[in-house]
């Protein structure tokens, strides 16, 4: 009797164990939401604390890089198409009253290597990187691609590229490059925040403190010219027509790389990314 009486009592104890526990979960949220919304509550992750922060800051919009006017051309040297450049084909130009400065290859292959190599995408928040040629064709690149170290391999990946649309990883057959239709925009997301950058902008910005005001939900769009003077310093400009805004980060002209070296600290500042 007194078994089977023991029996009987142990689901209902479990019952009461179970609503105990929910109402303390239920108080915990509340306390959580109360706290929160006084901007008091934090996380401990190792030595530092980090403040939770609003929900519309939890939100990462990640990075978006056009290369504009790229000088990538192609023309028959010898009887063998090519990628050309003013180091190696500067007689051949010069013959044909070519301007030297519009063939440079390694501009963009920096650019493409700055933004590739920076911790900003090996944290996985650049979301894309298009490229312009000054021709009008436009491609894509991966943010996880290997690109070859050197300027001359990049030409010869450049070249598959530009005849056959599409070039693939050996071991996957991963789309890796591919050409897009234009225009540009209609690749880029709805929440989408183009900004044309350029030395000859009147509008000069700290891009710390552009980049830490803009908005959490914003995609950020950076269009950076790939035109060059001597010593690869750019002075192109892009056409402001699909633009948001159109600025300068320095006073002084920067080469391409070093523009996208400026933003990408700046982007890793903003989201704590070392």
């Amino acid at each position: 009797m007194d078994n089977a009486g023991r029996g009987r009592s142990r689901p209902k104890r479990k019952r009461l164990e179970k609503k105990t526990l929910k109402e303390e979960q239920n108080a915990n949220q509340t306390l959580t939401a109360a706290t929160l919304e006084k901007g008091e509550l934090s996380i401990d992750i190792g030595q530092r604390d980090i403040p939770l922060v609003r929900c519309s800051q939890n939100v990462r919009s990640k990075a978006i890089f056009v290369l504009d006017n790229a000088s990538l051309q192609k023309g028959l040297v010898r009887k063998e198409w090519k990628i050309l450049n003013s180091d190696d084909d500067a007689q051949l130009l010069l013959n044909q009253r070519k301007n030297l400065n519009d063939y440079r290859p390694d501009i963009v292959h920096e650019a493409l290597r700055s933004i590739l190599d920076s911790p900003l995408n090996k944290a996985g928040m650049v979301a894309a990187i298009y490229v312009k040629i000054d021709k009008g064709l436009l491609f894509e690149v991966r943010p996880h691609v290997r690109l070859p170290r050197t300027c001359k391999r990049f030409c010869g990946v450049i070249l598959e590229l530009l005849q056959k649309s599409r070039v693939y990883a050996k071991d996957t057959n991963e789309v890796l490059l591919r050409v897009l239709e234009e225009p540009v925009t209609r690749h880029l997301p709805v929440n989408s925040h183009i900004i044309g950058l350029s030395y000859n902008s009147e509008r000069l910005v700290d891009i710390e403190d552009y980049v830490s005001a803009m908005d959490y939900a914003v995609s950020p769009v950076y269009v950076i010219p790939m035109c060059s003077q001597v010593g690869a310093m750019v002075n192109g400009s892009v056409k402001k027509d699909y633009m948001h805004d159109y600025i300068s980060v320095s006073g002084y002209p920067l080469s391409a790389k070093c523009c996208i070296g400026l933003i990408c600290e700046a982007m890793e500042q903003k989201w704590n990314i070392f």
